[in-house]
């Protein structure tokens, strides 16, 4: 296998990236690690061609250690840098999606970020648009080379491609126990030639020989986050058991190959052809896994060997929902198992009008509310009414010409009326779709079940001649928040 890929045009990347996410760990006792000194141990990756180094807003000093090698080392030139912002749920401004950026160049001493990644915590909320529209701005300014996404499912990653966001890559969590990548992302990933950047291939070590035919660990034997989170994908995927089957036939492929349980179980995702590269993190100057890497990059894998691993797979429960999830509904895959080491509060995405004592109305300001008399919602004591809803946000069509693009958009906007009435999408009792042509129905069909999935409200769908040019859906809904 080739040791190098192109994510996108002028941007060749190492297909083992090098996470450093774990210097935050190693700065959690107050200290900083010394750029200069820290830097230093990125060199014998660099010459092994593992050139390509993946940071975040909240990974501790690491940009600022990556800068510094960029900057100051002759090797530094052959280095790419990937960063992520991942910003407080709510309104994002051109101004915040600046100084974001820019402290980031400033802690790299770059003068543009080689790819900036966004993660958007609350997908009714249509900020997270907004600030891949600012993203956009800001890379036609210079200040980013290539846009990407961390964490987004196939919907959102859809939404965002169709409305014009150049996005190049979507980094997710994709191992051996999750196979979430390898459904509908594939398909959006195909469509909008988007690659993959796989975290978690290891699942916190629990992919490794180490816990080969071991027995289940209390939640006091999880010493780190990151088993504390991976454990709760183990659980997710049907227990203990299950996972020690897949772990059973991992090792009986690494043993043909005379490699670990690691080693497989990281290029056995690299066998997905939409991945490009998979993500190793690394502690700068305790240890590295530069040997390990390379084993890797030098398997090849039979048909008997991925056959092996995908009959242990059987067992296996799927992981719920779709890519990300695990970080905005339950079951929250997280090492606290829920968002409260990530955030304190999501803020809700209207303003609540309250007209009478049973009655409490939503406007969203657009000037059609005014010109028709009519408003976004209205609650009316238990029952929601949410008018005919199209996949527009503020002066932009949302989806441009792809249908289940602007049906998930549209379906964002009922789910931001309800979550400001302080309910879900489990309350609709009723949906109407208007489709524009009918030859449509399909796409708009699959995104209305992908999103009601177990929820099944009462349904008409019908082709009507809607009113705006380049609309292909809209949809009104009802719903009943029971006491």
């Amino acid at each position: 296998m080739t040791a190098k890929i192109h994510l996108a045009k002028n941007l060749e990347i190492s297909r083992i990236i090098t996470g450093l996410w774990q210097i935050a760990d190693m700065e959690r006792d107050g200290k900083t690690l010394d750029p200069v000194a820290t830097a230093a141990f990125m060199e014998p990756y660099v010459v092994d061609g593992f050139t390509t180094f993946d940071m975040a807003d909240h990974y501790g000093s690491s940009e600022i250690i990556t800068g510094t090698f960029k900057n100051n080392n002759p090797l530094g030139n052959q280095v790419q840098l990937f960063t992520k912002w991942v910003p407080e749920p709510g309104d994002i401004t051109l101004a915040d999606v600046r100084t974001a950026t820019q402290k980031a160049l400033d802690r790299m001493q770059q003068t543009s970020v080689d790819l900036m990644q966004f993660h958007a915590w609350n997908y009714p909320d249509p900020s997270w648009l907004d600030g891949l529209f600012h993203l956009k701005q800001l890379q036609e300014e210079g200040l980013i080379k290539h846009i990407g996404v961390t964490n987004f499912d196939a919907a959102h990653l859809r939404i965002a491609c169709a409305s014009g966001i150049p996005i190049v890559s979507n980094q997710i969590c994709h191992s051996l126990l999750d196979q979430r990548a390898a459904t509908e992302m594939t398909d959006v990933c195909t469509e909008y030639d988007v690659k993959l950047l796989a975290f978690g291939t290891l699942a916190g070590g629990f992919l490794t020989d180490k816990w080969l035919n071991k027995d289940e660990p209390t939640e006091t034997e999880l010493t780190t986050w990151s088993q504390m989170k991976y454990k709760r994908f183990i659980d997710a995927a049907g227990g203990w058991a299950n996972y020690q089957n897949v772990l059973s036939a991992t090792k009986k492929v690494a043993d043909r190959h005379g490699v670990s349980v690691a080693n497989i179980a990281s290029r056995y995702i690299l066998e997905n052809p939409k991945v490009a590269a998979v993500i190793v993190g690394a502690r700068l100057g305790e240890r590295n896994h530069i040997q390990d890497n390379k084993k890797i990059l030098a398997i090849d894998l039979s048909a008997e060997d991925i056959n092996t691993i995908k009959e242990a797979q059987k067992m296996l429960l799927p992981i719920p929902g779709n890519c990300g999830d695990e970080y905005r509904k339950p079951p929250f895959l997280t090492a606290s198992g829920d968002l409260s080491h990530h955030l304190e509060k999501i803020p809700k995405p209207f303003t609540i009008n309250k007209s009478s004592e049973s009655r409490e109305q939503i406007f969203s300001g657009t000037e059609w509310e005014s010109f028709a008399g009519y408003c976004r919602a209205v609650k009316q004591d238990n029952r929601i009414y949410i008018s005919g809803t199209t996949a527009t946000h503020g002066s932009r069509k949302i989806g441009g010409g792809d249908a289940a693009a602007q049906a998930h958009f549209v379906i964002d906007k009922i789910e931001a009326v309800l979550q400001t009435f302080e309910t879900t999408l489990e309350s609709v009792v009723r949906t109407r779709i208007f489709v524009r042509n009918i030859d449509d129905w399909e796409p708009v069909a699959r995104a209305h079940g992908e999103r009601f999935k177990n929820i099944n409200p009462a349904n008409t769908l019908v082709e009507a001649k809607l009113v705006g040019e380049g609309y292909l859906v809209e949809i009104e809904a009802e719903a009943i928040i029971q006491n």
